[in-house]
C-alpha cells in the first residue's frame, strides 16, 4: 500500500488532480463556518447540545453546516433531488428528455443544464422553508422580528450556497478525481465524526458510575461496527460473471474473434446512490412541512417521516430497493447488452443471441440486483436500531447511511486512482 501511494506522486497528473480535490475541501470546509448574515446560529448550538434530534441526521450530511447555520447549511440534497427528478423525467415521461437521454455526449450536457436549474428552484422553496420553519420552531429566536425581506435574504444565500457546492461537485468530477457530489457528501460526513467522538466521550465516559460497563458497549459498538465494514466492502467488491464467446470472423485477410471473455455483473450495480437518493427525497416533504410548521399536518409529516420512525423507515427501505433497481437497470441494460454480443457475434454458452440472452440477463440481474437492494436496505436501518439499543445521543447515530456512503465513495475513488496508475504501468491498490 506505501508503495502504491508512492507511485501516485510520481504521476503529475494524478497529483495534481488529487491536490486539486483536497483544495476543493479545504474550501467546502471554511464555508462550512461562514454563517448566514443575520442569523442566530447559538440557537442551533443550545438545541443541539440539548439532545434535539431534529438537525442530527441532516447535519451530519453537511459535516456540521447546518448546525451552524452556515451558507452551506442546504449541503448538496437540492441538486441530488433535481437530479432524481430529471432522470425520472427521462424514462418516456417527457418526451424531449427521454430523445437527450439517447445522444449521448450532447443530451449529458443538456440535461446537466436542466439538472443545475431544477437545483436553484428546488433550494430556493427549501431556503425558504427551512427559515422560516427553524424561526417559528424555536420561536422567533433564529431571527428576531423576522420580514419577509429576512427571509429572502437568507433564501437568496442559502440558494447561493448550494449553486457553489454544485459548481465545487463538478469542478472535483472535472479536474480532481472521482465523483464530485460524492465526494462533497463524503467529506460532510468524514468531518463529522470528529464531533460525535468528542459528545460519545462527554455523554459516556465523562460521568461517575458504570464506567466498565460503557467501557465494553462501546468496545462492541466498535465490533459491531468493524463486521458491518468488511461486510460492505464484501458485498461492495462481490460480481458474477457471465460467460461469453465470441465466434471466429473473417474480415479481409484477417481473423477476428475466437476469444473467451466474460460480463462482470455487480451485486450492487448502483453502489451509493440508491441510499443518497432516499434520503435527499424522504426529507423532501419534511423540509416543506416547516413552511406550516405551527398545523397538525405538518407536525405529523416531520414526526412520523423520520428515518428512525416504523413509517419513514418503511419508505426509507421502500425507496433503497426502488432507487436500486432503477439505477441499475439505466446503467446496465440487459437488450443493449444483448444487442451488442450479436453485433459483435458473441453469445452466452447454452443461450441463444437476441431475445433469449436478454431474457436471460434480466433475469440474472434482477436476482442480483434484488440482493444487493437488500442488502443496501438492511445496512441503512441497523444501525439505527443498534443506536436505540445502545442508547446513543440522537446528535451521533451517524447509521449505516453513512456508512455505505463512505466506504462506497472511497472504493470509487481508489477504483479510479487504480485506473489511472494501471494505465501508466503501475500497481494499484486492489489490483491482483
Amino acid at each position: 500500500m506505501f508503495k502504491t501511494i508512492k507511485n501516485i506522486w510520481h504521476v503529475q497528473d494524478l497529483r495534481n488532480r488529487i491536490m486539486f480535490t483536497l483544495f476543493i475541501f479545504i474550501i467546502y470546509r471554511i464555508g462550512s463556518f461562514v454563517p448566514v448574515p443575520g442569523v442566530n446560529k447559538d440557537v442551533f448550538t443550545l438545541s443541539n447540545n440539548a439532545g434535539n434530534d431534529l438537525l442530527g441526521f441532516l447535519n451530519t450530511f453537511s459535516g456540521g453546516a447546518l448546525k451552524n447555520f452556515s451558507i452551506f447549511a442546504l449541503s448538496i440534497f437540492p441538486y441530488i433531488t433535481a437530479s432524481i427528478i430529471v432522470q425520472l423525467l427521462s424514462m418516456d415521461v417527457i418526451p424531449k428528455f427521454a430523445e437527450w437521454a439517447k445522444q449521448g455526449e450532447y443530451g449529458k450536457k443538456k440535461m446537466a443544464q436542466i439538472t443545475r436549474y431544477g437545483t436553484v428552484i428546488l433550494a430556493i422553496v427549501q431556503a425558504f422553508a427551512t427559515s422560516i420553519g427553524f424561526n417559528r420552531l424555536y420561536g422567533t429566536e433564529m431571527v428576531p422580528n423576522a420580514t419577509f425581506a429576512d427571509y429572502a435574504l437568507i433564501a437568496l444565500v442559502l440558494t447561493a450556497g448550494t449553486s457553489f457546492l454544485m459548481w465545487l461537485g463538478e469542478q472535483i468530477t472535472d479536474k480532481g478525481i472521482g465523483n464530485g457530489i460524492s465526494l462533497i457528501i463524503f467529506a460532510g460526513i468524514v468531518a463529522a465524526i470528529p464531533g460525535h467522538i468528542q459528545t460519545i466521550t462527554t455523554s459516556e465516559f465523562m460521568v461517575e458510575g458504570q464506567t466498565f460497563m460503557n467501557v465494553m458497549k462501546w468496545l462492541a459498538i466498535v465490533l459491531v461496527v468493524i463486521l458491518i465494514v468488511v461486510g460492505v466492502i464484501y458485498v461492495q467488491q462481490a460480481i458474477r460473471k457471465i460467460p461469453v464467446q465470441y465466434a471466429k470472423r473473417v474480415v479481409g485477410n484477417k481473423m477476428y474473434g475466437g476469444q473467451n471473455t466474460h460480463i462482470p455483473l455487480k451485486i450492487n450495480a448502483a453502489g451509493v446512490i440508491p441510499v443518497i437518493f432516499a434520503v435527499s427525497l424522504l426529507q423532501f416533504p419534511i423540509v416543506i412541512a416547516n413552511f406550516w410548521s405551527t398545523h397538525t399536518w405538518a407536525k405529523w409529516v416531520t414526526k412520523n417521516l423520520a428515518h428512525d420512525m416504523p413509517l419513514g423507515m418503511t419508505l426509507y427501505i421502500l425507496m433503497i430497493i426502488g432507487f436500486t433497481f432503477f439505477y441499475t437497470f439505466v446503467q446496465m441494460n440487459p437488450q443493449q447488452m444483448a444487442d451488442n454480443m450479436k453485433k459483435n457475434g458473441g453469445y452466452i454458452p447454452g443461450i441463444r443471441p437476441g431475445k433469449a440472452t436478454q431474457t436471460y440477463l434480466t433475469r440474472v440481474l434482477t436476482r442480483l440486483t434484488m440482493t444487493g437492494a437488500i442488502f443496501l436496505a438492511a445496512i441503512s436501518i441497523l444501525p439505527i436500531g443498534l443506536g436505540a439499543l445502545a442508547k446513543l445521543p440522537n446528535s451521533v447515530q451517524i447509521g449505516g447511511t453513512s456508512i455505505l456512503i463512505v466506504i462506497g465513495v472511497a472504493l470509487d475513488t481508489m477504483k479510479t486512482i487504480e485506473g489511472q496508475l494501471i494505465k501508466r504501468h503501475y500497481k494499484g491498490f486492489i489490483n491482483k
